[in-house]
């Protein structure tokens, strides 16, 4: 009894379908990405992966420094409680449709500041965050 034996088919694999959704997601993100100036204090921020910067109106700027003292939009606070925080977030965000909150945190500021701000912005109604951070040099 003799089989005859199949020649082993070529497996092809067509990528074109997945370049094509990844090219739209790539561009879909370009176009959807908002960029913001970062403050004017002196703040060490972490690195990241260079980007580009432009001037956003609807931007409300939440700086922590090293004291970790509170600034929005360039004003210090008077204390740092978070009702004092919520009260300020909230005269900020007043007549502006739908604002983003930018929180530039020095990179020695404890991780529970941030949470309170970004605890603070919920509470008001704040739901767009970003955090900025500045280029990191190539290794």
């Amino acid at each position: 009894m003799k089989f005859s034996s199949r020649k082993p088919e070529d497996i092809d694999i067509n990528v074109t379908s997945l370049i094509d959704v990844v090219l739209l997601l790539l561009i879909f993100f370009m176009v959807s990405t908002r960029f913001v100036e970062h403050s004017q204090l002196k703040l060490s921020l972490p690195v990241a992966s260079p980007t580009a910067s432009a001037r956003d109106p609807a931007v409300i700027e939440v700086s922590i420094d090293r004291q970790q003292q509170y600034y929005i939009n360039g004003k210090a606070l008077v204390n740092t409680s978070l009702t004092t925080l919520e009260q300020a977030l909230r005269e900020a965000a007043a007549g502006r449709e739908s604002p983003t909150v930018v929180i530039s945190a020095d990179r020695e500021t404890g991780f529970q500041r941030v949470v309170d701000v970004m605890d603070a912005a919920s509470k008001v109604g704040l739901t767009r965050v970003s955090f900025p951070t500045t280029a990191r040099a190539a290794e």
